[in-house]
């Protein structure tokens, strides 16, 4: 049987909340700080196309990993967790790479200069105030999942089950929302893409 009060190694834990901050905080300087051509002429607007299957995939071995846990499939749970994973460790470095050296995409905004003009918000109507609701939620929940998701892979890694489901409790629909929602705010700005 487990003990909760087991005594905890700090490293991990403090890895867990360096990466909690820096990853978001990253990410955050990436999308107010605009980046477009550091890397040269690499072309990398094949990534938000790239990002979206990635998520989908994502958001698939999510709840495969959800279903064969219900199941008593350890094993393959375990594999779906580690596919979400790396999935997701590569969507990182991906989104990264796009908003570092790519430009960025305003929702509605249908002759691509980057400004959102008053006939082209119109025209966006109250599809862009659903659109910027939903990315927003999407953005907040990715950054909040960062911790949630290293401390359920760390007490998943160390057998401490009781610690590990308790956070997952969260750390699951909150995965599988930031994995799909982010799949649906790629098909609502998809036709703004150059």
């Amino acid at each position: 049987m487990e003990q909760i009060n087991q005594k905890l190694n700090k490293g991990p834990l403090i890895t867990i909340a360096v990466l909690s901050i820096a990853i978001p905080l990253v990410v955050a300087i990436l999308l107010f700080i605009p980046q477009t051509g550091k890397l040269g002429d690499l072309d990398v607007s094949f990534l938000p196309h790239l990002n979206a299957v990635i998520n989908g995939s994502c958001a698939i071995t999510l709840f495969l990993g959800f279903y064969f846990i219900k199941k008593g499939n350890t094993e393959l749970h375990r594999l779906m967790m580690l596919i979400s994973f790396v999935l997701g460790a590569i969507f990182l470095v991906s989104y990264v790479i796009y908003h570092f050296q790519g430009g960025h995409t305003v929702f509605g905004d249908l002759n691509a200069d980057g400004i959102l003009s008053t006939t082209e918000k119109q025209e966006a109507g109250s599809l862009r105030v659903i659109y910027l609701i939903l990315l927003l939620a999407h953005i907040v929940l990715s950054a909040a999942v960062v911790p949630l998701v290293l401390l359920s892979i760390y007490f998943a890694i160390t057998n401490r089950l009781v610690l590990h489901k308790k956070i997952v409790k969260w750390a699951y629909p909150i995965w599988e929302f930031v994995a799909v929602s982010g799949v649906i705010v790629y098909f609502m700005i998809s036709p703004y893409y150059v």
